[in-house]
Formats: C-alpha cells, structure tokens, sequence
C-alpha cells in the first residue's frame, strides 16, 4: 500500500474549518500524482511532456467524518482492479486511525494520440505489485 500524509491547510476549509468537499479531490489527485512519481517512475510532467496521460475517467466517494484545519489525513492507495487500459484506486483517508473518506477512482491510460491504450509493462508490472491481494 502506498502511503502519504497531507496536512489540511486553510485552503482545503470552508469557514467552519472544515475540509470544502471538492479540496478532497485535489489531495486525490496529489496522492495519485506523488505515486505515479515516486513509485511508478513516471511523473504527470514527464508524462505531459511525452504527450501521454492518465485522466480519471470515474470518481465514486464515501465521506465518513469531517476533517478540520490543522489535522493530518493519512492517505493510502491500492490498486482494486488493473485492465488493459484502465487501473481501480481506493484511497482510504485517516485521521488518528479513523477513517474520514473512501474513494475509488479509475484512470484510463491515453497515447500520444489522446486514445485510451493498454499500459506499458513496465508501468503494469509496478500497478500490478499494488494490486489488493483477495484472499
């Protein structure tokens, strides 16, 4: 499981200090990012460079409890399902052990030509070692 921790900032709140529900998707999108570049190998900027993307094509959230100014979310993501062209995320958020949201997310993986394409092996191999194991 791969794992980050994001402190709730001012920006993430609305004026009752508590996290703005779409601030989640952007500590998503951090997570997602921070591990394609740290564990993949392959940053979103390398990726926009070379003309290639990984855009969400689905988002489905459970939010189970608020988060508030100051506190630390920590994050973890697995890998629920890898297919040809697509990958399933769920990245649970915490907080002193619990659990604030559930999200699942899918990305597509998009060639140069802006058309969803099956995964490099590399790439597959190292989303294939995240993959939730069950039993």
């Amino acid at each position: 499981m791969y794992q980050r921790a994001i402190r709730v900032e001012f920006n993430h709140c609305d004026p009752a200090g508590i996290v703005f529900y779409p601030r989640y998707f952007e500590m998503t999108n951090s997570v997602m990012e921070n591990f394609f570049r740290e564990i993949v190998g392959y940053s979103y900027a390398a990726m926009m460079a070379d003309g290639i993307g990984v855009p969400t094509a689905r988002v489905e959230t459970d939010f189970h409890a608020p988060s508030r100014l100051g506190e630390v979310l920590d994050w973890g993501l697995v890998v629920e399902k890898l297919g040809g062209s697509s990958a399933g995320f769920r990245l649970e958020a915490r907080c002193g052990g619990a659990l604030r949201l559930v999200a699942r997310l899918v990305l597509v993986w998009l060639s140069p030509e802006g058309r969803p394409a099956r995964w490099p092996e590399r790439i597959r191999a190292v989303l294939a070692a995240h993959e939730e194991k069950t039993a």
